[in-house]
């Protein structure tokens, strides 16, 4: 059936061919002069972009495009390439609205992003996630979305504040700005899952099933998996899947082979791209499911480094070509989704451009939207007013406050030790490690020791659901006095807590309940910095993206020199302790999880 938007494409691709035919019409905007980056072929050479509206009408020789109306703009000595795409990238880790988030990104060079709302899709089930798509509906850069078709990602095992499923698809993929499924976490654990919660796997089916009769895409998410297992995994994905979990070279090479897209990762905290590209630089392997990502960002990294430009840069770094480092962000994720219009400067394609005038250190001098520039030098030059989310997002910690008791490992009848299981910091990973250690006991209940490193770790439900509460130690947060408590935990979004002592871990924990979510920082009773994510838990529309990419400088300044803490972005290494896709041992308020063995372990051992 021929859509209103079909019939208005057919006349403006008649204006165009008019334009280009008739000898009378002219271009409205010509990038008069620069040195063209062709993504297709892999090359660089001189020419021009002449634009209609907001196509591309050529690419090549534009003399005679060229009218009194037309703007032409002296690209002499710099670089024209397709805008940047993020396929993976989380709004909530960055603590911003999409708004906030893209004004920081687009004078990046950054025109697409592909986000994953499943963090806010864990807290407020569909109504947040709605929330979300309708705010990008407003904004100039192009925001698709894969949604989650289930939460929580592994039931019984931790506590969301909704539950979705492949009843939920319909209502949400058929959104146009739903690009597909999100990250198939539900079935990362794959045998796991096979022998303990096999109707888990019914219901992805069922949701990819309808995704793909729609023409949806799916997003896969399989860390650690090799043959059988991530046979099975690709499989349950309906058979084109990315992966943005691959941590290794000899991961990346299986699955490249296997045909998946490889989102390379390379955030704030999890940086994954220099291991993977090892395939490609030193096995030449070929790059074209290779795709760069962000996944997740503080907005301090956004503003002082960039966004997309700064990982194409750091990907330059380790030995690849700069033109086949930017396919990594233009052309083959461009490939992955499917878009037809973006990607490549070709005529027609839409006319989203980064004019870089540094291509070694992917300096963006231009950015262009539709035709229209929106930044220059770093700065937008498009006015994007700021977005106030309703209410109804809000208000969505439902936990009365804690008491001491509620928050101490007890260890009833120890004599002076005892061994407790621990989970260990990877720094810059997800993946963490574990262990048993010996710990102090004092008055029946399990003492820290700053000495060891070796630190309580609890999380707390705040859904309303539970009531419960997980507890372990963990090893590797590196405080040296105080607490820190966050309603950021990946990924069903509980308060997670840790401290050097159980009164200020308590002082923390009530201070984030105080606050409707954000992140406590306690020491000696007294409130050392605090951030109030009020959207969600997750998120602030009360601050812009400049302003919080100062309070967080200001935050892990504090955590430096007020806790002692000497860990690089602490507040998202200790949100990613919840995450009990990923392995090995990891805590939710349902308590100490094996997630490779998908059992719950006592903390003393």
């Amino acid at each position: 059936m021929m859509l209103t938007t079909d019939i208005k494409d057919a006349i403006q691709r008649r204006r165009m061919i008019d334009v280009l035919l008739s000898g009378q019409l002219h271009a409205d905007l010509v990038l008069k002069g620069g040195y063209i980056i062709n993504v297709i072929t892999r090359e660089i050479y001189p020419g021009d972009v002449a634009i209609k509206g907001d196509r591309i009408l050529l690419v090549g020789e534009a003399d005679k495009l060229i009218g009194p109306s037309t703007v032409v703009e002296d690209m002499r000595g710099k670089f024209i390439s397709p805008g940047f795409i993020d396929s993976h990238m989380h709004f909530e880790s960055a603590m911003l609205t999409v708004t906030e988030f893209s004004k920081l990104s687009i004078p990046t060079g950054t025109t697409t992003l592909v986000a994953d709302p499943h963090e806010i899709g864990n807290v407020l089930g569909v109504p947040g996630m709605k929330a979300m798509i309708e705010e990008a509906k407003t904004l100039p850069n192009r925001v698709l979305f894969t949604v989650p078709c289930l939460t929580p990602d592994v039931p019984g095992l931790e506590t969301a504040g909704a539950d979705i499923g492949s009843k939920d698809m319909q209502e949400l993929l058929n959104d146009d700005h739903v690009q597909g499924i999100g990250e198939l976490q539900g079935f990362s654990n794959v045998h796991p899952v096979y022998r303990n919660a096999p109707y888990l796997i019914d219901d992805l089916l069922a949701s990819v099933s309808y995704a793909k009769a729609i023409g949806k895409s799916i997003e896969g998410n399989a860390p650690g998996l090799f043959g059988q297992e991530l046979a099975a995994h690709i499989i349950c994905g309906g058979g084109h899947i990315s992966c943005h979990e691959t941590t290794t070279k000899e991961e990346m090479m299986e699955k490249l082979r296997y045909g998946v897209s490889v989102f390379m990762r390379e955030g704030s905290s999890q940086r994954n791209m220099a291991e993977c590209i090892r395939a490609i630089t030193e096995e030449g392997m070929d790059s074209r499911r290779a795709i760069l990502v962000s996944d997740d960002m503080v907005p301090e990294d956004l503003l002082k480094h960039g966004h997309m430009n700064d990982i194409i840069r750091r990907t330059i770094a380790v030995g690849i070509d700069p033109v086949e480092a930017i396919q990594m962000a233009t052309i083959n994720p461009a490939t992955h989704f499917g878009f037809q219009d973006i990607g490549v400067l070709a005529p027609g394609k839409k006319a989203d451009i980064a004019v870089i005038s540094d291509l070694t250190n992917m300096t963006i001098a231009e950015v262009y939207i539709s035709g229209a520039k929106v930044a220059s030098d770093g700065e937008l030059t498009r006015e994007i007013p700021s977005y106030i989310y309703p209410d109804s997002v809000k208000k969505s910690v439902k936990r009365k406050p804690v008491k001491l008791a509620d928050l101490q490992l007890s260890a009833e009848g120890a004599q002076g030790t005892v061994r407790v299981r621990v989970i260990e910091v990877i720094p810059d990973q997800n993946l963490t490690g574990s262990g048993i250690y010996t710990a102090a006991v004092k008055d029946g209940v399990v003492q820290p020791s700053v000495e060891n490193d070796l630190l309580p770790l609890l999380v707390v439900e705040r859904h309303g659901r539970s009531g419960k509460i997980g507890k372990t130690f963990v090893r590797g947060m590196k405080l040296k006095a105080g607490a820190i408590a966050e309603s950021v935990a990946h990924d069903t979004h509980n308060i997670i807590v840790t401290g050097t002592n159980y009164a200020d871990m308590v002082t923390a924990v009530n201070r984030v309940i105080a606050m409707d979510g954000g992140i406590a920082m306690i020491e000696g009773g007294k409130v050392v910095g605090d951030l109030p994510l009020r959207i969600g838990g997750l998120m602030t529309d009360e601050l812009t993206g400049k302003e919080m990419s100062a309070r967080i400088a200001e935050l892990h300044r504090l955590a430096r020199e007020e806790l002692g803490c000497t860990l690089h972005v602490p507040f998202m290494h200790l949100s990613f302790l919840s995450l009990v896709t990923s392995p090995a041992w990891k805590i939710t308020d349902v308590g100490l999880i094996d997630a490779d063995a998908f059992t719950v372990l006592p903390p003393l051992a």
